[in-house]
């Protein structure tokens, strides 16, 4: 990849085009192409394979990908990117795909043709989770997901019960895949620097996955049960039948949702579930 190694470095080309990062727009850059190339290996082997990246900035990850042998889809909104990705998509012997478009209305199949796409990002701060919930719950099927977050983002989609950080989105990623915190990143590694660490997920699809109808049972009981989480379960849960519920998928309602493990979630949907559609 002579080409791309002959590129200025990041920082230069973003001085050239009089480029900063937009912090409303949740925007911190990885201009180290050491940690860029990490975070490109922990996603796999990747030449030939698809791979789509959310919010790409002036293109420090897309690089590796690109170094990899990936072929490589871009959704950015940021339309001062253009010109740098640009540069690179004529370097990339036609592996290099540019969609300027908002990512949370994007329709992934329609970008990348329904072939297993491997999803790899330094995902905006201010819409990762929105993304991953998108990702996790809809119809899009990703083949595996290498995902920068926060890290206090990231601890919640490992956390465990009895963790603080337990909650509502290790429930969801955690019934629909295999997820790990495989790096950190300091915030000194970012330009700007952002207030908080930051951490890579990879998440690898469950095969067993549960039906969809499942899935969004699962949301609304672990959103009631978490949006009150001190309560006992017969009061936080009452909006989607409380103690009734407990009793039907066999859970003492005098617990609370930080100590129930997945398969008991797993199971008050079930029941939730069973009792919408018999009514």
């Amino acid at each position: 990849m002579s080409a791309l190694s002959d590129l200025p470095p990041l920082r230069e080309s973003l001085e050239a085009h009089g480029l900063m990062a937009d912090k409303g727009l949740g925007q911190h850059f990885l201009l180290d192409l050491n940690i860029t190339r990490k975070i490109a290996r922990l996603a796999g082997p990747l030449e030939g394979r698809q791979v789509l990246e959310i919010g790409p900035g002036p293109g420090g990850l897309t690089r590796a990908l690109l170094e990899a042998g990936a072929h490589v889809t871009v959704i950015e909104k940021d339309q001062r990117f253009l010109p740098l990705l640009k540069d690179l998509s004529a370097i990339s012997e036609d592996r290099l795909k540019i969609e300027m478009a908002d990512a949370l209305k994007v329709n992934e199949t329609d970008l990348t043709g329904g072939a297993p796409v491997t999803i790899v990002s330094n995902l905006p701060y201010n819409i990762g989770t929105a993304l991953l919930i998108k990702w996790l719950t809809g119809s899009y099927r990703p083949a595996s997901m290498t995902l920068m977050f926060q890290k206090e983002v990231a601890q919640r989609i490992v956390a465990r019960p009895g963790d603080d950080a337990y909650g509502r989105l290790a429930l969801i990623a955690q019934a629909t895949a295999q997820a790990k915190i495989v790096m950190e990143a300091p915030a000194r590694a970012f330009t700007p620097p952002p207030k908080v660490d930051s951490a890579v997920v990879r998440l690898d699809p469950l095969p067993d996955r549960p039906p969809e109808p499942l899935i969004s049972a699962l949301e609304r009981v672990s959103q009631a049960a978490f949006g009150q989480r001190r309560k006992m379960l017969r009061s936080s849960l009452k909006v989607v039948g409380g103690a009734d519920l407990c009793e039907s998928a066999g859970i003492d309602p005098s617990r609370r949702a930080e100590t129930l493990a997945l398969e008991e979630f797993m199971a008050l949907a079930s029941a939730l579930l069973k009792a919408e559609t018999t009514a």
